[in-house]
């Protein structure tokens, strides 16, 4: 037999041993040419620092905190860590082992005469072994190994982003709810004044007790939100101090609400969006190891091929001089029957690799999905921004307008309390409405890979 002939043996043997083991098939999926309802979108990149585009340096420097101190990412380094040595491991397999062993001691025997025979020995010897990789196995091992590293260095790129992302949607939530504390204290300022007027106008007997209730009734469910407010900011200084790996404390802020930079949509094409997100190079990176390692349980029903040698003294005080010893060979291992285990492990790898597939198509219908979600909250909160900008606007005027009257005489305080309530309301909704469009242009650069490759 030749060696030449090996690789068709090999195949006669795994097509005979391996009936089963077939991936499922997965239907094909290719991503639409480009975003729905996207004009406004610009073709550049998302830059790897994307934060910095909003135009604050303490959210800057929050984000960078996070990620060199928070504890997920510094795991997800961790697992980085182990898979690098699991390839080193792997490619172990690949190469000759060399051990060094001696053995000695004292004895005292019967020799065939009847003798007593006491000798002291020593025998060191040097063993080397190689297991010759014929058919790839270990090769493909090392690839799954490999494979599995790039994974793991994906998903410590997914964990960055989405503390990154976290740290930036919280921060932005803060400045909204200090911009919501300010609405509501100076909304409390401006019926301390009418509660002021009221007081004032009923001692005079210029106007009922009724109004008086109602300014005081008002004044006090207006009181009521700021302390609302001001616990919302201690939890959410305190889900960012753990975002950064610190303890609970107070987040110093870089400007409010209405400073930050409204940064542009740079959506690109949903083709690029494959290269861009960590997590679908991570489902890749895994469909590409399971592939080896199925492949590498194939082959585990072809023969393996083991060289060893071995050489050493023998010293003894029963010899003149030492003797030479040494050994050289070679074995052939082929598995004839192992009770179906070999076939449960090519059908296990097959399992993995389907449900690595489908993993990798879910990951990517899911990142088109967040992309077209964050694109269409982005018009439509914009849309929203411009009505609600008017919309204050109406009603600030109208409690201008009843203020006046009500100084004037000429109509009840409810009109101005109504006035009064409007514009509470429309001014608490138009941050609220800032604040889910800088969200939402977080949410963007995140589905869109935060600048990964």
């Amino acid at each position: 037999m030749t060696w030449r002939r090996m690789p068709l043996i090999a195949a006669l043997l795994l097509g005979a041993c391996v009936s089963g083991g077939k991936p499922s098939e997965v239907p094909p999926l290719t991503p639409p040419a480009a975003w729905r309802g996207n004009a406004d979108a610009q073709r550049d990149p998302v830059d790897a620092r994307w934060w910095s585009s909003f135009g604050d340096p303490v959210l800057a420097q929050l984000v960078e905190r996070a990620i060199a101190n928070n504890p997920d990412v510094a795991i997800a380094a961790g697992r980085v860590r182990e898979a690098r040595a699991n390839v080193a491991l792997a490619r172990s397999q690949l190469l000759p082992t060399l051990d060094a062993g001696a053995a000695g001691g004292h004895s005292r025997t019967v020799s065939a005469f009847g003798t007593p025979l006491n000798q002291e020995f020593l025998q060191p010897q040097v063993v080397a072994g190689y297991e010759v990789d014929l058919f790839g196995r270990l090769a493909d091992s090392t690839e799954a190994a490999r494979q599995a590293y790039l994974a793991s260095e994906a998903a410590h790129g997914s964990v960055r982003l989405a503390i990154a992302s976290a740290v930036a949607s919280q921060y932005i939530a803060l400045l909204g709810l200090d911009a919501r504390l300010q609405v509501a204290r100076d909304t409390l300022a401006a019926r301390s004044e009418s509660l002021r007027i009221a007081q004032s106008r009923d001692r005079a007997g210029y106007s009922p007790k009724l109004e008086l209730q109602q300014a005081r009734a008002e004044y006090d469910a207006t009181a009521q939100i700021i302390p609302q407010i001001e616990g919302a900011i201690r939890r959410t200084e305190d889900g960012l101090s753990q975002l950064t790996g610190e303890p609970p404390h107070e987040i110093e802020r870089g400007g409010a609400l209405r400073s930050l930079a409204v940064p542009p949509v740079p959506a690109g094409l949903p083709s690029d969006l494959l290269d861009r997100r960590p997590d679908i190079a991570q489902a890749a990176d895994q469909l590409a190891a399971t592939d080896a390692a199925l492949r590498a349980a194939r082959k585990r029903f072809l023969p393996q091929l083991r060289l060893s040698a071995s050489g050493g003294l023998a010293i003894s005080s029963l010899l003149a001089d030492p003797i030479t010893l040494w050994q050289a060979g070679g074995s052939v291992l082929a598995p004839l029957f192992a009770g179906g285990r070999l076939r449960a492990g090519v059908e296990a790898a097959a399992g993995q690799r389907d449900q690595a597939a489908f993993a990798y198509r879910r990951t990517v219908l899911q990142s088109l999905r967040e992309v077209e979600d964050a694109l269409a909250a982005i018009g439509a909160v914009d849309a929203q921004i411009a009505l609600a900008r008017h919309q204050r606007d109406t009603v600030a005027e109208a409690l201008r307008l009843a203020t006046n009257r009500y100084r004037a005489g000429y109509s009840s305080y409810l009109e101005q309390l109504d006035a009064q309530r409007g514009l509470l309301n429309a001014d608490l909704a138009l941050v609220s409405l800032q604040t889910d469009a800088l969200t939402a242009r977080v949410q963007l650069f995140q589905a869109l890979g935060g600048g990964w490759r």
